[in-house]
């Protein structure tokens, strides 16, 4: 609703328009400068209106900017469309409440459903914390501790199979990560390579792009770095 009001307002403030050509008249030149801006902007008003759900008269829209660029009187009183527009960002804000709420709800479930599946498969263990794993190279070297630092090589992907992330001799304090990671890399040793299913609660909960995911990470262990103990800690 703000990224509307502002592209309005920019539209009103910054074009002095000398006549706005309807949607339905035809032969619109599009070589000329105000023609294509106009159209852009209008287009994506309209896409932004479209996709909040908000039902749009091209006529009432055109109108009230022809209005207020001529600095007629409005045709409804200004108390009026300030309720109206007050009203209006309730119901966006709501929608997109109701959205965000949905969508968590269907994270989870196909998290949980792809954790009841995936804890019958061979390999795969549990940990207490509800942290699945299947271990593919135990190692040989040093076992992370809790404040050590390790490098990895790892590949992120969720439950469908879409990778999100990855990296090459990425180096962290172990006790920096998500806690799916923190848990997950003190089940190997040094060299070693394993495959975390990390649900959401242990990985970004309800934070970020990836809240409510339960997520998948392949990972090597390619060392193991201890912490320096301070004389007289």
């Amino acid at each position: 609703m703000r990224r509307i009001l502002i592209i309005s307002s920019t539209l009103c403030l910054t074009f002095a328009v000398t006549g706005l050509v309807r949607a339905e008249d035809k032969g619109l030149d599009f070589e000329d400068d105000t023609t294509r801006i106009n159209y852009s902007l209008g287009y994506q008003i309209g896409g932004d209106f479209l996709r909040q759900g908000v039902e749009m008269n091209g006529d009432a829209i055109v109108s009230g900017i022809e209005d207020a660029l001529r600095g007629r009187t409005p045709q409804i009183p200004q108390d009026e469309m300030r309720a109206t527009l007050v009203e209006l960002k309730q119901k966006v804000v709501a929608a997109e409440r109701a959205n965000r709420r949905a969508t968590e709800i269907s994270r989870v479930k196909e998290g949980e459903e792809f954790l009841s599946v995936n804890a019958g498969k061979d390999g795969v263990q549990s940990t207490q914390s509800g942290l699945q794993y299947r271990v593919i190279e135990p190692g040989s070297g040093a076992t992370p501790g809790l404040t050590d630092r390790v490098a990895v090589n790892y590949k992120g992907t969720l439950v469908d199979g879409k990778e999100f992330d990855s990296g090459e001799d990425v180096s962290f304090s172990l006790n920096g990560v998500i806690p799916g990671w923190t848990e997950g890399l003190q089940l190997i040793r040094e060299g070693g390579r394993i495959e975390l299913y990390i649900p959401s609660k242990l990985a970004y909960q309800d934070r970020g792009p990836l809240a409510n995911r339960t997520l998948i990470f392949d990972v090597e262990l390619l060392s193991v770095t201890p912490t320096e103990v301070k004389q007289g800690d």
